[in-house]
């Protein structure tokens, strides 16, 4: 198999994107696995001999994701990419070259989202997934950082390991979901109650899928697009407990519900670990999407 195409089975791209020169599509088309395919994995997987670990990473064509994405695969592990576009193809060229596999997806868009996580399915089991994709403002900011990895989280066949990018700023968060407009048309929430609900989501599954570990990262203040070239904060550390709590065999790596800064445990927003909450989250989140997370 030439790793340097993009093996999507013939899956349909949402939005009518088309592919890039660089990548080629194969000609069956992939079905999204039922919930019991999802949770056993007996869909077919196709695996490379001698391989490490094989990681998803949404939202790889710069900062954190692309340095995570970087690392692992100069670590050996088999890693998928994902990019928002055919436009930004180009990006993730150089990591392509090293054997990672891309995908394509607007996660403002539940369409693309959907097809996203056929995409990954039509790979192949994954052995984690990091949720890095977020964006810092604008309508669109809960359905990129809190509904579209819900929904990838609903669809893609369960991973071992579960990685969720959060902030400090989820402390600022407001704890109220009354009025939220999770559909992206209007601003009812910021930054900070996106990086909420999704700790919170990290938890929540921690709590309903006790056969995976479910975490949140916060990776720090980091001088990245998003950060900005001023930022204080250490940019390797700021993707290292991502791929630590995706692969490693270290046991505080092998635990679940917590919320991480530079590997250490830190206490998130009290509400966090609230099971109404959590359950309250969830509903609104299957609501929106009609998908339960089973």
């Amino acid at each position: 198999m030439d790793r340097r195409k993009l093996i999507l089975n013939g899956v349909q791209l949402g939005a009518g994107l088309a592919m890039a020169p660089l990548l080629t599509v194969g000609t069956a088309m992939a079905q999204s696995p039922s919930n019991s395919a999802k949770a056993s994995g007996s869909t077919p997987d196709r695996r490379s001999p001698g391989r490490k670990s094989r990681i998803f990473i949404t939202g790889s064509s710069d900062g954190l994701g692309h340095a995570a994405a970087r690392t692992l695969l100069g670590e050996g592990h088999e890693v998928v990419v994902h990019v928002r576009s055919q436009a930004r193809l180009p990006a993730v060229r150089a990591l392509v070259d090293q054997g990672a596999i891309a995908t394509i997806g607007d996660l403002s868009d539940l369409d693309q989202t959907r097809d996203l996580a056929r995409q990954v399915n039509a790979i192949g089991t994954m052995d984690a997934v990091i949720h890095n994709a977020g964006i810092l403002s604008g309508p669109g900011v809960l359905v990129v950082n809190v509904v579209a990895p819900y929904l990838l989280t609903a669809l893609i066949r369960r991973p071992r390991r579960l990685i969720y990018l959060s902030s400090s700023m989820h402390k600022g968060g407001r704890t109220s979901l009354d009025g939220i407009d999770w559909s992206g048309r209007t601003g009812t929430a910021g930054y900070s109650e996106s990086k909420l609900f999704i700790t919170t989501l990290a938890a929540a599954v921690a709590r309903l899928w006790p056969d995976v570990y479910s975490n949140a990262v916060d990776p720090g203040w980091v001088p990245t697009k998003m950060g900005g070239a001023n930022a204080p904060d250490d940019l390797r550390l700021g993707h290292l407990t991502q791929e630590w709590l995706a692969t490693s065999n270290d046991p505080r790596a092998l635990t679940s519900g917590g919320y991480w800064y530079h590997q250490r445990l830190q206490p998130p927003h009290a509400v966090v670990h609230d099971t109404r909450f959590q359950d309250r989250l969830l509903a609104e989140l299957a609501r929106v999407t009609g998908t339960r997370l089973v």
